[in-house]
């Protein structure tokens, strides 16, 4: 197995590195259900290393136009002077930009609020230990500008105001790209997060930044997170892998394949993708498909949930080939998975169970057991989020 851990680097959320966006380009197409990216960012000079399986740590700035809102709504001119996380004296526009989060809800700031409408708010009482699920009911969907609008009571100095909102923290993404392959340059495959809740458009703090506000002169504040135990094992070994990866979950797979490639790999290696509809969705198509011909990748299997009547995912696809996938973990494949936890890695993990059960003629405890087996031997990896 790989024992490839990346180096220790200079850079951290003290004192990240200020990257600039070198390049980058749609990779969805008309009639998507929503927006992907692809970014490609400019690290030459910097010495910043990483390994197929890390993540980018990012540190946004906010929306100017929700920062405009807010300071509106507080009835401040944006010139008042507060102090910043650092210490460091700045106007309340720019401290509110750079360096709060001015969409999360803390109960700090909730508190405040009930302190500042004398308790006559919806939301006294929803910070008692005792009421965690009416707080989640409450929080759902709301951003910090909504408890403003519905306490038009709740007044705030500048200072006051800063001293109950969080910090703004970084955002991290898993690195779609190989050193090996691209020297002195980091790529990202992020799908940009926009909703309706409450009336009101939202964005994606990270998202929004990266895909609306990023120019050739953007400073892009950066560190890596190493990826501990997602790594590739060494390519001298015969050890397959398959990776199931749908939507931006393809990010660090794409990073594998590009690493297999320069270092001309020898195990099998087969990929399970995802999306909404393959006419506007297939990311990276042509080099998984060029992958496939040079045989860095062994197999690729689909599926596009809205391109029938019966909605299919990556684990019905596992599920299609089941005896063939169990062939593979008796020959000690490591299986990786990487995307949603809360729904996809959840069906996932099922079909992995009923595969196991099924091809393997095993009875579900012993199936259970042999998951959890992989799981010991490393050979079950879950990057999920």
């Amino acid at each position: 197995m790989s024992t490839e851990v990346t180096p220790k680097s200079p850079y951290n959320v003290k004192n990240p590195y200020i990257a600039r966006l070198k390049h980058a380009h749609d990779l969805t197409g008309p009639g998507a259900v929503k927006h992907t990216r692809h970014f490609e960012i400019d690290l030459a000079g910097s010495g910043l290393e990483f390994t197929p399986g890390d993540s980018l740590a990012v540190l946004p700035t906010n929306d100017p136009d929700l920062v405009a809102e807010l300071i509106s709504v507080l009835g401040f001119t944006g010139e008042e002077r507060v102090t910043n996380p650092k210490g460091v004296e700045v106007p309340i526009r720019q401290a509110l930009w750079e360096s709060y989060s001015i969409t999360d809800i803390d109960n700090k700031l909730l508190k405040a609020v009930i302190e500042k409408t004398s308790g006559n708010t919806a939301v006294t009482g929803l910070t008692d230990p005792e009421r965690k699920e009416d707080l989640k009911r409450y929080l759902y969907g709301r951003e910090v500008i909504d408890v403003l609008l519905e306490n038009p009571s709740a007044k705030f100095e500048p200072a006051e105001w800063v001293g109950v909102l969080k910090k703004l923290i970084i955002r991290l993404y898993s690195i779609s790209s190989s050193l090996k392959a691209v020297p002195e340059e980091v790529h990202l495959t992020v799908a940009t997060v926009r909703y309706e809740s409450h009336g009101r458009a939202r964005k994606g703090v990270a998202s929004t930044f990266l895909s609306e506000r990023l120019t050739a002169s953007t400073p892009i504040p950066v560190f890596v997170n190493p990826g501990k135990g997602f790594r590739l094992p060494a390519p001298e070994e015969d050890t397959p892998i398959i990776m199931c990866g749908p939507g931006t979950g393809i990010a660090p797979f794409r990073s594998f394949l590009q690493e297999r490639k320069a270092t001309a790999a020898k195990g099998k290696a087969w990929l399970f993708f995802g999306e909404t509809n393959q006419s506007s969705c297939f990311f990276y198509r042509e080099e998984f498909e060029a992958y496939l011909a040079d045989g860095t990748l062994s197999r690729l299997d689909t599926a596009w949930s809205r391109d029938q009547a019966e909605k299919i995912y990556v684990q019905h696809k596992m599920s299609e080939n089941g005896p063939e996938l169990w062939k593979w973990l008796e020959q000690g494949a490591i299986f990786y998975v990487c995307g949603d936890a809360s729904r996809m890695a959840v069906d996932v993990d099922r079909a992995l169970h009923q595969i196991i059960e099924t091809s393997g003629g095993k009875t579900t405890e012993e199936a259970a057991a042999y998951l959890e087996k992989l799981k010991q031997e490393k050979r079950y990896r879950r990057d999920v989020y």
